[in-house]
């Protein structure tokens, strides 16, 4: 089944395709992964950031090769949003293993799990 995450068009994942894509300081969600020959954008890692998701996405230059994003309006909308994708993925085919992590300082609660 076909899974959706939200974003649209992907990037090659490079210093200056971060910087020219993603121009503000904001929160905000990411997918790294890599584009298959037909153009199908294939998930291999999902985060967030709450605070500069453009920092955020080039700790993992040179270990990705493309990447999608979504700005968020907020830390807690970041956090909604990477638990959904959690919990709609399959964990056999992405990095992530773990539930993500609620930001620092709030008493924030997954929407789909209560965690």
């Amino acid at each position: 089944m076909k899974r959706s995450i939200g974003m649209k068009s992907s990037y090659v994942l490079t210093q200056k395709s971060v910087d020219y894509e993603i121009t503000k300081i904001s929160a905000g969600n990411f997918a790294l992964g890599y584009e298959t020959k037909s153009g199908l954008f294939v998930v291999e890692y999902f985060g967030r950031s709450d605070t500069d998701l453009n920092h955020e996405i080039k700790k993992y230059i040179d270990r990705y090769e493309r990447f999608k994003f979504f700005y968020a309006s907020s830390p807690k909308s970041a956090f909604v949003k990477e638990c959904k994708n959690y919990h709609a993925f399959d964990k056999n085919k992405i990095v992530n293993k773990s539930h993500p992590e609620k930001p620092e300082n709030t008493d924030y609660e997954c929407p789909y799990c209560k965690q």
